[in-house]
C-alpha cells in the first residue's frame, strides 16, 4: 500500500477548554496509523513522505513505531521546516487552522520510480500541495491500480500569515479523472458543486467508482457508480467503461463510540479513507468496507492524538 501525504507537526487549543495546549504527530500519520492496523498480514505500508530537516528524525522515530511498515520505507528528509498546523477548536467540529513551514510537492519524476511496484495507491492531500494536477495525470496514466484521493486541502488556500482559508478548486473534472474512490467532506464538496448529486454525477462520469461525503457528526453520503460492488468489478471493466445504471446513494449514521463532545474529531475522515480504501482492495463488498471504516473512525474519536492510534484501533489498548 502507497501513501502519499505530509506529517504534520500539530498545536491544537481548544480542544479541551480545561487543557493546556497539545503538541503530536497530525496529518498523515492518522492515515499511517489506520492502514497500519487494518492492512492484512501480507501487505506492507510504503509511505511516500517528505518531512522537513527539522522533524526528521522525530518522523523515523514515530514511522518505526508501525508494524505495517516495509523493511526499507524511509521518508525523504528535506531542508525546508516541517510543516506546523496550528489547530483552534471553536466547537466540536468546527476549527481554524494556521500554517507554517511547508515541504515541498511532488514531481511525477520523482514519484515515478517510488510508486511502480505498488498493489494500491492512496493520496491525501493534507497540505494541499502535495502533487499539482499534471503530476496526478501523470500518475493516473503510469500507475494501473486502485487509486484513492481525498482531495481535502486542495480545497483550502493560505491567507497571508498561513490562515488555510477555503477557496473552490479549478479543474474539478479533471481532478476526479485522476482517482478511482475519492472522499471530501461537506464542506469541501459543496465548494466544487452547490448540489451534491449533481456533484456525484460529475465524479461518475469522469470515472470514480465511489465518491464518499463525509458529515462529521452526522455521518457520511455514499455515491456508487453502477455495477460497482467489489474491487473485482474495478479490475474487470477497466477505467471509464461503466455500467449502465442507477447510481447507488445512501446516508450512513455515524457509529459511536463515546458521547459526542468527549472525544475528539480530529483526523476522523483520515482514519476513515485509509480503512475504507484498505478493505476494499482486501476484497471486502462496498458496504462492509464502510461499516468497517465507521467504526475505525469511531474509535479515533474516542482517542486523542496518532502518537498511539494503531495499537488503539487494533484493540491492543484500552479505550481511555
Amino acid at each position: 500500500m502507497g501513501v502519499v501525504g505530509t506529517m504534520v507537526w500539530d498545536v491544537i487549543h481548544g480542544r479541551d477548554p480545561r487543557d493546556l495546549p497539545v503538541e503530536e504527530w497530525g496529518g498523515i500519520a492518522y492515515a499511517l496509523a489506520a492502514f497500519d492496523a487494518a492492512l492484512p498480514d501480507d501487505w506492507e505500508l510504503v509511505p511516500f513522505i517528505k518531512v522537513g530537516a527539522d522533524l526528521a528524525p522525530h518522523a523515523r522515530d514515530w514511522l518505526r513505531t508501525l508494524k505495517r511498515l516495509a523493511p526499507d520505507a524511509q521518508p525523504i528528509e528535506v531542508p525546508q521546516r516541517n510543516n506546523r498546523v496550528e489547530i483552534r477548536y471553536m466547537d466540536a467540529e468546527r476549527r481554524s487552522e494556521v500554517l507554517h513551514g511547508g515541504v515541498p510537492g511532488w514531481s511525477w519524476a520523482g514519484l515515478a520510480p517510488l510508486v511502480k511496484d505498488v498493489d494500491a495507491l492512496y493520496v491525501n492531500f493534507i497540505s494541499g500541495f502535495e502533487m499539482d494536477l499534471e503530476t496526478a495525470q501523470l500518475m493516473r496514466q503510469h500507475v494501473q491500480v486502485p487509486l484513492y484521493g481525498d482531495l481535502h486541502s486542495l480545497l483550502l488556500g493560505v491567507a497571508p500569515g498561513g490562515l488555510r482559508i477555503p477557496q473552490p478548486m479549478l479543474n474539478v473534472d479533471a481532478w476526479f479523472r485522476c482517482f478511482d474512490f475519492v472522499q471530501a467532506n461537506e464542506d469541501e464538496a459543496r465548494l466544487m458543486s452547490s448540489d451534491e448529486m449533481t456533484l456525484a454525477a460529475t465524479a461518475l462520469r469522469e470515472g470514480v467508482e465511489t465518491l464518499i461525503v463525509t458529515l462529521g457528526a452526522r455521518g457520511l453520503i455514499y455515491f456508487v457508480a453502477p455495477g460497482f460492488g467489489d474491487i473485482t468489478d474495478l479490475r474487470a471493466r477497466g477505467h471509464f467503461n461503466k455500467s449502465v445504471g442507477a447510481i447507488r446513494t445512501a446516508r450512513v449514521e455515524a457509529e459511536r463510540d463515546v458521547e459526542r463532545g468527549v472525544g475528539d474529531p480530529t483526523g476522523c475522515g483520515d482514519v476513515f479513507g485509509a480503512t475504507y480504501f484498505t478493505r476494499l482492495v482486501a476484497g471486502d463488498t462496498f458496504d462492509a468496507a464502510v461499516r468497517a471504516a465507521s467504526r475505525a473512525a469511531a474509535r479515533n474519536f474516542a482517542l486523542r492524538g496518532a502518537t498511539a492510534l494503531a495499537p488503539y484501533l487494533r484493540g491492543e489498548l484500552s479505550q481511555p
